[in-house]
């Protein structure tokens, strides 16, 4: 196990379940979260890839249990949060890791790809954050970390306006909680990632991976680990005074523009 820096604490992770390899980042954060002491609530609507995370967990030797729920209710995140006060008796970290990746220009979508995509992707963040918060609160506070994107802040490698959109509102929603729950001892703080390589584009070909890869200063790939690690900090004592930020995981992105790159992406 880990160096028990979330020890004595509890997690519920959503979107937890494991679709295999690579890693997806509630997978990763999962399996981190427990590796450092806390004892997580596994939350996904697939019962094989929540199951698949918690016997990765036992078998790493931590603490963990499965809630099938569909986030976009809020009956099911009511459910949640009965469940994890069930079973351990408190709440101190919420990492909502939901999403789904809405295509196309505004011109381009369809009332119903709105519709689905702010459901899945901002919906489900503020009804998980509405019934944490109290939960949390009689916990004695904690850490909330909302998964965003770099695409929430810079028009993305594609044309997603429904996924931007939503990530933009995860990080307004991070900077609007941390402010009206700072004196509950509720920190919030979102996670944009940049061009990793997980479950979640797991479709892309080596040519596509390239590109992204070299248009980063850093010129290196990512991966869900590297985003897990940063939630780790952002869920223990370690970052008690960080809160209402956007930490970009993105291998310096964000900090260049494309013809500050241009000559190592020739190369």
């Amino acid at each position: 196990m880990g160096n028990n820096r979330l020890g004595g604490k509890v997690a519920i992770v959503a979107g937890a379940g494991s679709s295999g390899e690579p890693a997806g980042t509630g997978y990763a954060a999962a399996m981190l979260f427990a590796r450092e002491g806390a004892k997580v609530l596994l939350v996904d609507n697939n019962p094989e890839r929540a199951q698949r995370t918690q016997n990765d967990i036992t078998d790493a030797g931590g603490v963990s249990s499965v809630f099938l729920a569909d986030v976009t209710r809020e009956d099911d995140c009511i459910g949640m949060m009965t469940a994890c006060q069930e079973r351990y008796d408190g709440l101190h970290i919420l990492f909502n890791n939901v999403a789904a990746y809405g295509l196309g220009k505004i011109t381009e979508l369809s009332e119903t790809d709105i519709d689905s995509t702010l459901a899945i992707n901002l919906k489900s963040m503020m009804l998980t954050c509405k019934h944490a918060v109290p939960l949390m609160k009689a916990s004695g506070g904690g850490s909330i970390i909302n998964i965003a994107s770099i695409d929430g802040l810079r028009a993305g490698f594609s044309a997603n306006v429904p996924y931007a959109v939503t990530k933009a509102g995860a990080i307004q929603l991070s900077r609007v909680m941390a402010v009206h729950h700072g004196r509950d001892n509720i920190r919030v703080n979102a996670i944009a990632p940049g061009h990793i390589h997980g479950a979640f584009v797991r479709h892309l070909d080596d040519d596509t991976r390239t590109l992204r890869r070299k248009a980063g200063p850093l010129g290196t790939e990512g991966n869900a680990w590297d985003v897990a690690w940063a939630a780790v900090f952002l869920a223990s004592e370690e970052s008690r005074w960080i809160s209402g930020v956007v930490l970009p995981i993105d291998a310096g992105l964000l900090a260049a523009t494309p013809l500050a790159v241009l000559n190592d992406i020739l190369e």
